[in-house]
């Protein structure tokens, strides 16, 4: 099944924000000077704690963001407003890069529960519904685009070749919620999914400690660096919900070959 023209346009758009430069870009942009230098001055020891941290993130925001939502059609997504919490909270949470894991594990749930919210916010905006399973978790979803994980080899890259990644761990936490429903002890394939995904997004966690550990930041810096990381993720969450509303209307097939023939032709 073909995609229509207005449709082409519309999956044209969703590829450009999924391949857009990505988070290190626009940080390194900001802050004038190149992220590495940033890397240099975070404890060596600093990535597995990072890691913990980004799945308790994970999972505090998934029982305190998309669960609670209402099922509300909405024609436009409150971007702007789920920006300024998330800024707020990068100003009060000051430089992680200098406070380090205690900073960041006081700061990053909070901001990634309204990021999550922020995301379940454009998926209800491109027609999904919130209180369906699915969305949950492709709203959880999102988290793990546009950040590699360091396992990854050149066929793992790419919007598709992550969802395809993802894609068992996603199908175990749906079987699981469904038969057993959300509880505070989560399943073991909860857990599995939340790890998935924290491995990617912890990626683009540590790029934001590492901007916020250069030196004259500051607590407005924090704001700022904490807008372009929800920025990032809006961007990502546009992206995603726009080829599943085309997925919904074609089919995965068609959309995912009519994504590669645009890869092509751009």
């Amino acid at each position: 099944m073909s995609l229509s023209e207005t449709d082409i346009l519309q999956l044209t758009q969703a590829k450009r924000l999924l391949e857009n430069p990505g988070l290190a870009a626009k940080i390194t942009d900001f802050i004038g000077t190149p992220i590495e230098k940033g890397f240099a001055m975070l404890p060596k020891s600093l990535n597995e704690g990072i890691g913990k941290v980004t799945q308790a993130a994970l999972m505090k925001a998934s029982d305190a963001a998309l669960f609670t939502m209402k099922d509300d059609p909405k024609e436009q997504s409150s971007d702007r407003w789920h920006k300024l919490g998330v800024a707020v909270s990068g100003g009060v949470g000051g430089v992680g890069g200098f406070f380090g894991l205690s900073a960041l594990a006081i700061e990053l749930p909070i901001s990634t529960t309204i990021m999550l919210r922020s995301i379940a916010d454009v998926a209800r905006s491109e027609g999904e519904q919130i209180n369906d399973l699915q969305t949950q978790l492709a709203c959880l979803e999102v988290f793990a685009l546009g950040g590699e994980s360091s396992a990854d080899d050149q066929a793992e890259k790419g919007y598709f070749a992550v969802r395809t990644v993802i894609a068992n761990s996603i199908a175990e936490a749906a079987e699981y919620v469904a038969a057993k429903g959300i509880s505070k002890e989560a399943g073991p394939a909860m857990v599995k999914l939340v790890a998935v995904i924290a491995e990617r997004f912890g990626v683009q966690v540590t790029q934001k400690m590492a901007a916020q550990a250069v030196p004259a930041i500051g607590a407005a810096g924090g704001a700022i660096i904490n807008t372009l990381f929800i920025d990032h993720f809006q961007d990502m969450a546009r992206g995603h919900f726009i080829v599943r509303r085309l997925e919904r209307k074609y089919t995965a097939v068609a959309v995912r070959e009519a994504y590669t023939e645009l890869s092509l032709s751009l």
